[in-house]
């Protein structure tokens, strides 16, 4: 589903990884979690998720203040430290500001 953004400016977090073959389900139980919990913080505007050979999570928020405190929650740092040691082989997260958007819909 694509994310109902306010109009910008707002900022984007994208997130790109690389799995390892392990595969426990517990994998797909923190993104639910995260996810979830995502959506209870401060500033979060929505995300968008694709997973296929390269994992993808653009998520969107009001201001860097809000990324940061995101980055920092406690929960979200135990399921950083999980990607590092067991389900991640190499992730990028960049930040950007959206100064623009637009859209098609039928």
């Amino acid at each position: 589903m694509i994310a109902q953004t306010p109009k910008p400016p707002y900022y984007a977090v994208i997130f790109s990884s690389i799995r390892t073959s392990e595969d426990d389900n517990t994998y797909a139980e923190m993104a639910e979690l995260m996810i979830n919990l995502a959506q209870k913080q401060e500033g979060f505007l929505g995300a968008e998720i694709a997973r296929d050979s390269i994992g993808i999570t653009v998520s969107y928020w009001k201001d860097l203040q809000s990324i940061k405190q995101w980055k920092n929650h406690y929960q979200h740092q135990i399921a950083q430290r999980k990607g590092q040691n067991q389900w991640y082989k190499s992730y990028k997260t960049r930040i950007a500001k959206v100064e623009q958007d637009y859209s098609f819909r039928k």
